[in-house]
C-alpha cells in the first residue's frame, strides 16, 4: 500500500482499511501459530501498513481539530 494512496483516503475509509488490515493480520498470526503460513514476511508488511493508516488517521484528526 502506497503512502500517497493512504493520505488521499477520507477518515472513514482509513478506519475501514485499518479494520480490514487488522483482520488480515489476525488471520496470518493464526496461520503462523498452526504452522500453515506460506509468506511470513507479509506479517511485517501488514504491521507497517497498519501503522501508516493509523498515522494518517491521527494527522487528519489533528488537522480537523485545529481547523
Amino acid at each position: 500500500m502506497n503512502i500517497n494512496e493512504i493520505k488521499e483516503m477520507p477518515p472513514v475509509e482509513l478506519q475501514a482499511k485499518g479494520r480490514e488490515l487488522r483482520a488480515e493480520l489476525f488471520n496470518l498470526n493464526l496461520q503462523k501459530s498452526i504452522g500453515t503460513l506460506e509468506k511470513p514476511h507479509r506479517i511485517a508488511g501488514l504491521r507497517k501498513d497498519i501503522a501508516r493508516v493509523e498515522t494518517a488517521l491521527s494527522a487528519k484528526k489533528k488537522k480537523a481539530v485545529s481547523a
